[in-house]
C-alpha cells in the first residue's frame, strides 16, 4: 500500500531479514474468529506479506499440518497450556508446543486487546530472528494505565508540537483516515492502551468535543483506536457546564452542576460505550476550576468523576497548578511547592475513578529537575506520571535528546515513602500504596511529518515510553537495541553508534545548556534558543536569581524549605550542598560563583568548561552519524544528518550565550582562556 508517510519501526519492507522463521506464517489459525479478531488477521497478514513476501493461509480449527501459528483467546484453545504465572487482561502468552503430530506457536491471551499487543511482540521477535521454537514467554502490563496526551486544537495546530500538524484535527473538523489507523497500529505495538485526543488548554471550538455536533465523528476515531486496544479521552473545561449547558455556575457542589456533568456523560457513552473518559486542566495558566468558587480540588474533581463511574470511565485531574502570577521580587513564594501544598492535604478525598496527574518534576519538563515530592506524597491518591515526550525544553525535535535516561532515572528514583523499596514505578504500578488505576501519561510527540516526529531520531522517545509503561523495569540498553534492529537494521555500527548517539544525547543537552538544575533560560514563549534572562522578571515564577556573586534559588530548611516537601533521607540530603547530588546543586542552592565542587573546580569554570563539552559532544554526534552513511537510506540519512548540523550551531549558540552571560555577570574570565565573548 502506497503511503504519503513511513512507518518507523513498522516498516517491514526495510526490516533486515536476520529471521528464518518464515515457516511459522504460512499457515495461521485464528480460534474462534469473530469481528474483532480482524485486526489480528490484519496485522499478521500484512507482517508475511511484507516482510516474507508470502502470503499466509487462514484456518478456523487445528491443523494436521507439521508448523503453524495458532492465535485465539485462552478460553477458546483446543488444549489447556501449561504457564506458571497469571495472565493479566492485557497480557498474553506466547509459547511453542507439541500437540498430536505439530509443532504449534501458540499466541493467545484473555481479550482481544492482549492478543494485538501480542501480535507486535511475535513480530518484533520474529524480525530480531529470535528461535520461535523454543519462545515460552508470558507479558504481562505492570502499569495500568499507558496513556497518549495529545495537546492537539481543532484548527490542526498542536500547543509544543514539532512535527507538524495534527493528525486529529484539521479547520475546526475532525480528520478520519488511512493515517488514523496507521497511528493507531502504532501506538498498540508499543504497548499503549490509551489516548486524549485534544489539547488540555481546552479552548474554541474544541469546548463542543462532547456536543452531538461532534460526537458521531469522535466515535469514529474511537472505533479505530478500540480496534488495536486503545480507548479515547477528551480534554474538557472544568466550565463546561457553563459554555454547554446555559448555567449560570460551574460550581462543583451545585445539584444542577452535577446534573449536568450526568447527563453529559450519559450521552457521550451513548456514542461511544467504551470511552476512556476525561482529562482536566483546572486552576492552572488560566484555565477555570473549582478555586473560584471556594471549592478544593478533589471537590472539583469527584463532581466529575462520579458522573462517569457508572460507565467505568476515569477522570484525571492534572496537579499542575500553581500561582502564575508571581512578582519576581517575592522570594518567600516558591512555584516548586505548589503542587504539593495544594494536594497533599487532600490525600484519599478524591474518587476512586479519579485519578492526579503529576507532572515529574515540580516545576515543568526542565532537562533537570528532582522528582515532585507528590510521588510519596499521596499515599491513598490514584496517581499518574506525566512525562512529556514532545521536547518542549529538550530540543524541540531538532536536537537529538533521548529522554529515557531521564524517565529511568524518575521511576527508579527512591521516594523511601514505606522505606527504601518505594521507587515511583512502584507506586504507580499499585504496589506500595496499593491504589489500582495509576500509571503513566506521555505529552505526544507526534503529528503529520512524514517521520511521525519531525526528526526520525526521535522516534525512539515515543517507543521508549511505551516499552517503560508496559514493563518500567526494563532496561535501557535493551529497548533501544530493539529499536534500533526494528528501525535501522543489526549491522554492529548502526548499534555502537547510535547507541552511544542516544544514550549520551541528554547529557550533552544539559550540558551545553543549562547544567546543575537551572532551567528555564530560554526565549519566552516559543522556548526555543537561549535566553538567560528570559523568564528572569516574569511572573511565571522560574528564577535562577543570578547576581554578580551567586546563582541559584534557597530552597533548603533555611530557605523556602521545599526541601521538607521530601522523605527523609532526601530531606537531609538535598538540604546540604555537600551531599546535594551535583546534577542538582543550583535547584537547591543559592551558591557563589567560587564555590569549589567536588572536581576541586570552582562552580563558574565548571559551568564554563561543561558548556564547551556539551558542544564537543555534538560534534562527535555528527561525526558517528556520517559512519553511518552506508548503512541508511538516502533520504533518513540526509534528514538526521541536516538536524544534526543545525543541532551543532544552536549548541555553539547556547555555549557561546550562556558563557558569554556569566563572564558579563562576573568578570571572571575562562582559566583555560578559551573564547568567550565579552
Amino acid at each position: 500500500m502506497s503511503r504519503e508517510y513511513e512507518m518507523a519501526w513498522l516498516e517491514y519492507r526495510n526490516a533486515y531479514r536476520i529471521s528464518q522463521n518464515d515457516d511459522w506464517f504460512h499457515s495461521i489459525v485464528l480460534c474462534d474468529e469473530n469481528e474483532e479478531l480482524r485486526v489480528v488477521r490484519e496485522e499478521l497478514k500484512i507482517f508475511a506479506e511484507e516482510f516474507f513476501q508470502i502470503k499466509p493461509r487462514f484456518y478456523n480449527k487445528p491443523l494436521k499440518k507439521r508448523k503453524y501459528l495458532l492465535v485465539g483467546r485462552i478460553d477458546a484453545l483446543p488444549f489447556e497450556l501449561k504457564i506458571d504465572q497469571d495472565v493479566h487482561q492485557e497480557g498474553f502468552i506466547l509459547k511453542s508446543v507439541r500437540f498430536k503430530e505439530s509443532s504449534i506457536l501458540v499466541l493467545a491471551g484473555p481479550s482481544n486487546s492482549s492478543i494485538i499487543y501480542g501480535v507486535y511482540e511475535l513480530i518484533k521477535r520474529t524480525i530480531l530472528g529470535e528461535d520461535l521454537n523454543q519462545v515460552n514467554l508470558v507479558s504481562n502490563p505492570k502499569l495500568r494505565l499507558r496513556m497518549l496526551n495529545h495537546w492537539d486544537n481543532l484548527d490542526g495546530t498542536i500547543e509544543r508540537g514539532y512535527a507538524g500538524n495534527s493528525i486529529f484535527f484539521k479547520d475546526d473538523s475532525i480528520v478520519v483516515s488511512n493515517r488514523t489507523k496507521d497511528y493507531a497500529r502504532l501506538l498498540a505495538s508499543t504497548g499503549i492502551n490509551g489516548i486524549v485526543l485534544n489539547n488540555v488548554n481546552v479552548r474554541k471550538a474544541a469546548l463542543k468535543l462532547i456536543e452531538k455536533d461532534y460526537l458521531p465523528k469522535v466515535a469514529k476515531l474511537a472505533h479505530i483506536f478500540n480496534d488495536y486496544g486503545i480507548k479515547i479521552f477528551l480534554s474538557v473545561s472544568f466550565a463546561s457546564p457553563i459554555h454547554l449547558g446555559g448555567l449560570n455556575t460551574a460550581d462543583p457542589l451545585s445539584s444542577l452542576v452535577a446534573k449536568w456533568w450526568r447527563e453529559k456523560a450519559k450521552e457521550i457513552y451513548s456514542y461511544i460505550p467504551n470511552f476512556g473518559g476525561f482529562l482536566v486542566k483546572a486552576d492552572s495558566e488560566f484555565n477555570p476550576g473549582p478555586h473560584v468558587y471556594g471549592r478544593n480540588q478533589a471537590q472539583g474533581a469527584n463532581v466529575i468523576a462520579k458522573a462517569l463511574e457508572p460507565f467505568d470511565g476515569y477522570l484525571i485531574w492534572r496537579a499542575f497548578v500553581y500561582n502564575c502570577m508571581q512578582d519576581w521580587r517575592d522570594q518567600e513564594t516558591d512555584r516548586a511547592k505548589a503542587a504539593y501544598e495544594i494536594f497533599k492535604p487532600l490525600d484519599g478525598e478524591f474518587a476512586e475513578n479519579a485519578i492526579v496527574q503529576i507532572k515529574y518534576g515540580p516545576m515543568d519538563f526542565q532537562i533537570r529537575e528532582p522528582v515532585s515530592p507528590l510521588f510519596g506524597g499521596l499515599e491513598k491518591t490514584n496517581q499518574i506520571l506525566e512525562l512529556q515526550i514532545t521536547q518542549e525544553y529538550t530540543g524541540q525535535q531538532i536536537h537529538l535528546c533521548y529522554l529515557g535516561t531521564l524517565w529511568k532515572e524518575i521511576l527508579d528514583f527512591d521516594t523511601y515513602a514505606k522505606g527504601e523499596g518505594s521507587q515511583i514505578k512502584r507506586i504507580i504500578d499499585g504496589t506500595v500504596f496499593g491504589m489500582k488505576n495509576c500509571g503513566m501519561a506521555g505529552v505526544a510527540n507526534t503529528g503529520d511529518s512524514v517521520n511521525w516526529t519531525g526528526h526520525d531520531l526521535a522516534q525512539a522517545n515515543l517507543w521508549t515510553f511505551g516499552k517503560l509503561a508496559w514493563n518500567p523495569d526494563d532496561s535501557l540498553q535493551h529497548i533501544l537495541e530493539e529499536w534500533i534492529k526494528l528501525t535501522f537494521g543489526s549491522e554492529k555500527t548502526l548499534l555502537k553508534n547510535l547507541s552511544h548517539m542516544l544514550m549520551n544525547s541528554r547529557k550533552a543537552y544539559e550540558e551545553y545548556t543549562t547544567p546543575y538544575g537551572l532551567g528555564w533560560m530560554v526565549n519566552p514563549g516559543h522556548h526555543y534558543g537561549p535566553n538567560p534572562e528570559g523568564y528572569e522578571y516574569s511572573h511565571w515564577g522560574t528564577y535562577h536569581r543570578a547576581n554578580w556573586e551567586a546563582i541559584g534559588v534557597d530552597r533548603t530548611s533555611k530557605g523556602t524549605k521545599f526541601t521538607q516537601q521530601y522523605h527523609s533521607p532526601w530531606r537531609k540530603v538535598y538540604d546540604d550542598p555537600n551531599s546535594c547530588p551535583e546534577e542538582l546543586l543550583l535547584f537547591f542552592h543559592r551558591l557563589r560563583y567560587d564555590y569549589k565542587m567536588k572536581n576541586g573546580k570552582t562552580l563558574l569554570q565548571n559551568i564554563y568548561d561543561l558548556h564547551f563539552k556539551g558542544v564537543e559532544k555534538i560534534e562527535e554526534f555528527v561525526k558517528l552519524w556520517n559512519e553511518l552513511s552506508p548503512f541508511i537510506d538516502e533520504k533518513r540519512f540526509t534528514r538526521v544528518k541536516d538536524k544534526l548540523q543545525t543541532q551543532l550551531e544552536n549548541a555553539k549558540e547556547w555555549r557561546d550565550a550562556v558563557n558569554t552571560y556569566f563572564y558579563r555577570k562576573t568578570g571572571i574570565p575562562d582559566e583555560r582562556g578559551r573564547v568567550i565573548y565579552p
